[in-house]
């Protein structure tokens, strides 16, 4: 069960979301832009640095709180949350008019270097190589990193590409990767100045 509002107002592109399922209980506050500001709780600490983090350098305001069935395992919790801010996004954009659409970042973190790729194109796709060898990163199961990015993928009719190109700290691999992805996701929510309010499609629609 879903409940959905977004508003443009005075330019600024914002959405709340509520999902509620029989695993996870979700709510989303999001501002396009904003500043940085965030208050996340997913239960997962290393998760919500991860959030927090997207939050700041993608330089949009996040309020999120997610009660899920941690006792049953964290794979609802993170892909659910994934879902749910994808949606948060798809609802903040409206019909997309007037956005570059399309971002890309390479992100340094000391020795490890990530790229993501990010293409607002109203289709659900995701690539995700993060190359993390440990199962736990904090208190994170690591292979839910793939199940986060696909679910905003699904939720945000996005496709989302993100890699880790090399580095050695598996923390940093992960770091990296959603600290790219929001920078291209900044990139790709931003409006055109040249091409105004124009779609940024020759379909007709996204």
């Amino acid at each position: 069960m879903t409940t959905k509002g977004a508003r443009e107002r005075r330019g600024r592109r914002t959405a709340s979301f509520g999902r509620n399922t029989a695993e996870t209980r979700i709510s989303v506050q999001l501002r396009i832009e904003g500043g940085g500001k965030y208050k996340v709780a997913t239960g997962i600490r290393f998760f919500d640095h991860m959030l927090e983090l997207f939050a700041r350098h993608g330089a949009f305001d996040l309020d999120l709180k997610c009660d899920g069935d941690l006792d049953v395992d964290q794979h609802h919790t993170v892909e659910d949350v994934g879902i749910a801010l994808g949606e948060a996004f798809d609802r903040a954009l409206g019909d997309r008019r007037g956005i570059l659409r399309a971002g890309y970042f390479l992100m340094p973190m000391d020795e490890t270097l990530a790229i993501a790729a990010v293409d607002l194109s109203g289709r659900a796709a995701f690539a995700v190589d993060a190359k993390v060898r440990t199962r736990l990163v904090g208190d994170l199961q690591t292979e839910l990193v793939t199940d986060f990015f696909a679910g905003f993928a699904r939720g945000a009719r996005a496709n989302v590409h993100v890699k880790t190109m090399y580095g050695r700290s598996n923390h940093h691999k992960i770091e990296a990767i959603f600290k790219a992805f929001a920078r291209a996701l900044r990139v790709a929510c931003s409006r055109d100045r040249q091409l105004g309010r124009i779609l940024p499609s020759t379909k007709g629609l996204l």
